[in-house]
């Protein structure tokens, strides 16, 4: 059904490394209290987009010129865009903390933090599967993103319903509510990978 490893799917591994490494990042430096240089991580969160950017641009420039491709050329591009829309929310997220001045993350975007951690896990498993066309075994990890995503709504009411509840000062609220959507937002990009994954599996099995 597929040929050996090739440059799709070693660039697919490439970018699921990337996303653990940005997100495993990200979780660390908000669970960690206050941010001490919030324009570098800023920077740095850039840095993984790019990079992230440069690896989608590697595989859309080779469908061009491939004829055979090791699964369906519309799954190969919609994964591509799939895993690059997660490295856009990590760092959409993140450039939030240097347009709202926010320097130290609350519980709340710190179990975000977590989540996404976990997420970035479930892709990183989930893309080797597929590269070693193991199709089957990547159902588990689509359905425990799904959780994960689920869990992302759960903050997200939570905690917009603590902000109305508490917070008194209304661009204090404004400032985190958005951040909290920017995060749910980042988890559905996770669930939206499961998805295709899904889709291919159904395709190739």
């Amino acid at each position: 059904m597929f040929r050996k490893k090739d440059i799709f799917f070693k660039t697919l591994e490439e970018m699921a490394d990337l996303i653990q490494e940005a997100v495993d990042r990200f979780a660390a430096a908000v669970s960690g209290g206050d941010l001490p240089d919030v324009p570098s991580f800023a920077k740095e969160m850039k840095d993984f987009e790019h990079r992230g950017d440069q690896l989608a641009h590697v595989i859309f420039s080779e469908l061009n010129k491939t004829f055979i491709t090791p699964i369906e050329r519309e799954d190969i591009m919609a994964l591509t865009k799939l895993l690059d829309d997660v490295l856009d929310g990590i760092e959409a997220c993140t450039s939030r903390f240097d347009m709202y001045h926010i320097s130290k993350p609350d519980a709340y975007i710190r179990k975000f933090g977590d989540v996404l951690r976990r997420s970035a896990l479930e892709i990183k498993s989930a893309i080797y599967l597929l590269t070693q066309k193991k199709l089957l075994a990547i159902q588990t990890h689509c359905v425990k993103l799904n959780e994960l995503e689920n869990e992302g709504d759960d903050l997200m009411r939570e905690g917009i319903k603590r902000l109305f509840q508490e917070v008194k000062d209304p661009i204090e609220l404004i400032k985190l509510k958005d951040m909290y959507e920017r995060l749910e937002d980042t988890t559905d990009s996770c669930e939206d990978v499961a998805n295709i994954l899904q889709s291919i599996i159904m395709r190739n099995s």
